[in-house]
């Protein structure tokens, strides 16, 4: 026969665990509409966002040079692509809160403390990744593979698809890039490395800068050099930052706070 103390008891965690659920779903469902409110806010201007976003290239075609198409329906699902990225970007701060309001409850004060200037400041280093890819990165590269191919004879073009893809793949590493200090700060402040540690390193970080910039960018040196030396910079600042924010805060004895 069943325990009939337990009844309760399990009736209790059940209904809870179907409150959580309810209260995410409505979270997803209030990110879901802020993205959505803003990308119809855009729609209309799709086809100037996406010559925006295509600028770096277009300055660097040949005279009267042209992007292609080679899907039939290309020309419009790519810049609706592109307009849902942006509006994403736009509306992420209300994702975020969106996701601070349901796991904030269960966090303890310290951890309150450190999650909001965290979130904050990485989204703003995510978008001065993107900016930095944007406004220093495409131009250089495009302008590169631009020289290289002048002595072939070979007009430089793309399809539109592509070229989307790979500015989401540079504006991804570029973004990743930039958050290295705020991970570095994590390492130190969660006590799995020491700012000691992480200078005794520092050569086998420069080693991976640049294996990783190989992969990542095309294969020339101008390219591997602008994503390498902005990560080990970033490395840099992330030991500073480590050792002035981390440095001066004693270390959490004791939980100062229940969850809630």
């Amino acid at each position: 026969m069943s325990d009939p103390q337990q009844t309760p008891q399990s009736e209790g965690t059940e209904e809870t665990f179907i409150s959580h659920l309810v209260e995410l779903r409505d979270r997803i469902i209030r990110a879901g509409i802020a993205v959505i409110v803003v990308f119809v806010s855009l729609v209309y201007w799709a086809p100037d966002i996406f010559r925006l976003l295509a600028r770096p290239l277009m300055a660097n075609l040949p005279k009267d040079g042209k992007m292609i198409v080679t899907d039939v329906t290309g020309s419009f699902f790519v810049p609706m692509k592109v307009t849902m990225l942006v509006a994403f970007v736009i509306a992420l701060p209300i994702v975020l809160y969106q996701i601070w309001a349901f796991v904030a409850p269960g966090l303890y004060q310290h951890e309150k403390k450190l999650v909001v200037p965290l979130v904050g400041s990485s989204y703003v280093l995510f978008l001065c990744g993107m900016a930095f890819a944007y406004f220093v990165v495409f131009p250089t590269i495009f302008r590169v593979m631009a020289h290289y191919n002048a002595p072939l004879g070979a007009e430089m073009t793309t399809d539109i698809d592509n070229y989307l893809s790979f500015v989401l793949t540079m504006f991804l590493a570029f973004g990743v890039t930039f958050e290295v200090p705020i991970v570095v700060v994590l390492l130190v402040r969660m006590n799995i490395l020491t700012v000691k540690k992480l200078r005794e390193i520092r050569p086998y970080v420069i080693v991976g800068a640049f294996v990783i910039s190989a992969v990542v960018t095309p294969p020339d040196v101008f390219s591997q050099l602008i994503l390498a030396v902005p990560l080990i910079v970033l490395y840099e600042a992330g030991i500073i930052a480590a050792r002035l924010i981390v440095g001066k805060q004693p270390a959490v004895a004791k939980e100062d706070g229940a969850p809630g």
